[in-house]
């Protein structure tokens, strides 16, 4: 039987990897187990290739494929591509995911692509590599840790190797989808693990990983007494409820010799949230693992980061805890005091993400951030309102949206701006403390949590991600169900972004 052990020390480090490698080679010369080539409308297949059996029953179809056999390579996937004029990275991502897909099916653990040229109008082909090898990557995740047979460690990937060949100098574009790949399925692995396993403490543990892997990586991390002694009210009363799973205040700084502003990243990591007293309905607790999302994909976006050796200074913060009924629990109608020194009547236990990622926000702002973006999966209403395709944005400053907004479509995590307004402010107003931490009325759910958030923004830009429906069963061809790992192709598109790169 698979071993389950109570939290303890990571390994995320010692995960296997998918590498990925740029060619200039011919089609017959691509060693895998299986190449890729794709097939726009109106285009028809090269020879030898187009002259092989079963060849006529490619279609260019978006997202089809057809297997033949040309002898040299032994396997060619034909994936249709749709228009050209259609055609954008994302496209390609679905593309990379398709091709995989079919390696699965014959058991491979190489794929080969030869790039496809989107022509003049289309995406570069730096963009094309890139997400195909993304595309791939993200589809070829799997999470059989506690299968039986399995004894605690994760299963070789399906995809080991990815190989992309053309003539254009696409090599630092495969290198980009590699670490973006590999950053995004180890957050969506630790996305998968159990409470019991990931708790706060093997957050920490993973920080400090990251850390000892980079020189340019720092790690501070602050147990219960350090978080009461820093005065973060709102970590604090969150985690009484857990006696038995200490909370932790993490803190990375990543230093890439950046000239501009350091970028603070804040990432909600409640490692399970019952609601507390307000306790959330049995069906589908089960999920509320994937309640530290936001952490995952910070941590995981960091370690990136750090790899790409971006020219880019970050300070990252995750408030980790259990949310949790006990006789010691934080009580509706308890009023706290946070780390601005702002005082907040606690309405719904169940509303706990705000309350932890205010003194987070305080502290990254106190740290030296000049702008933060924060991700959370905070609201069940952001899933009413937007679905699984888009993540809420929402920001105190127009040139920060404007950034994380193509940083989203670069990425294909997409993010849709929501407003902030005065009137928003009144929902989270108190009678007797400085704030309610939810509104009586039931309206404007998203936005009114992120108002709160501003309150605590010590007056630097900043955009608040609530990931609450992007974060897990999205159903996209790349991700499937589970786990996405949503926000660590964002933000390091971001970081990219914002170091000139």
């Amino acid at each position: 039987m698979a071993k389950i052990p109570a939290g303890g020390a990571c390994a995320v480090s010692r995960l296997p990897v998918m590498k990925a490698y740029a060619s200039d080679v011919a089609l017959s010369e691509l060693d895998a187990d299986l190449v890729a080539v794709g097939l726009f409308e109106g285009d028809l297949l090269t020879e030898p290739l187009g002259s092989t059996p079963g060849a006529k029953d490619a279609s260019a179809d978006f997202k089809s494929s057809v297997t033949v056999f040309p002898g040299k390579p032994e396997r060619v996937v034909v994936v249709g591509l749709g228009a050209k004029e259609d055609f954008t990275a994302e496209r390609a991502r679905v593309a990379g995911a398709v091709a995989h897909s079919a390696l699965k099916k014959v058991k491979g653990e190489a794929l080969g692509w030869i790039l496809p040229e989107a022509g003049d109008n289309g995406p570069d082909a730096q963009a094309v590599a890139a997400a195909l090898v993304e595309g791939a990557a993200f589809a070829s995740f799997s999470f059989d840790r506690f299968k039986s047979g399995s004894d605690g460690e994760e299963a070789a990937p399906e995809l080991k190797a990815v190989e992309i060949s053309s003539a254009a100098d696409i090599s630092e574009a495969v290198r980009i989808g590699e670490v973006v790949g590999n950053a995004g399925n180890r957050a969506r692995y630790l996305q998968s693990l159990p409470a019991n396993v990931a708790t706060p403490e093997y957050l920490a543990g993973r920080a400090k990983e990251i850390a000892d892997g980079f020189d340019s990586v720092g790690v501070d991390v602050l147990d219960r007494k350090g978080i009461i002694a820093a005065g973060m009210g709102g970590l604090e009363a969150v985690a009484k409820g857990g006696e038995d799973v200490e909370p932790r205040l993490i803190t990375l700084k990543y230093t890439g010799r950046g000239s501009g502003e350091k970028l603070g990243l804040v990432g909600k990591s409640v490692t399970f949230d019952t609601g507390g007293i307000s306790i959330k309905p049995s069906a589908g607790m089960h999920e509320m693992k994937m309640d530290m999302s936001g952490g995952a994909a910070v941590l995981e976006a960091v370690a990136a980061v750090a790899e790409l050796g971006l020219e880019i200074d970050l300070i990252a913060v995750l408030p980790s805890t259990e949310n949790v009924p006990s006789g010691t629990a934080l009580k509706p109608g308890d009023i706290i005091t946070q780390l601005n020194g702002k005082t907040v009547e606690v309405t719904n236990t169940d509303a706990e993400g705000r309350l932890i990622l205010a003194d987070a926000l305080v502290h990254c702002a106190r740290q030296g951030a000049d702008r933060m973006v924060d991700l959370a999966t905070l609201t069940g209403a952001v899933l009413i309102g937007l679905g699984s395709t888009y993540a809420a944005l929402i920001s105190n400053d127009d040139e920060l949206a404007k950034e994380v907004t193509a940083a989203g479509e670069v990425s294909g995590e997409l993010v849709w701006r929501l407003p902030l307004h005065d009137e928003y402010k009144e929902l989270t107003k108190g009678d007797i403390s400085d704030l309610v931490n939810a509104s009586a009325q039931r309206k404007a759910g998203t936005i009114y949590a992120a108002s709160f958030l501003e309150e605590f923004t010590e007056g630097k830009p900043w955009a608040h991600l609530d990931i609450a429906g992007t974060a897990w069963d999205t159903g996209r061809e790349y991700w499937g169900k589970g786990p996405t790992g949503f926000g660590v192709h964002l933000l390091v598109a971001l970081s990219r972004d914002l170091a000139g790169s």
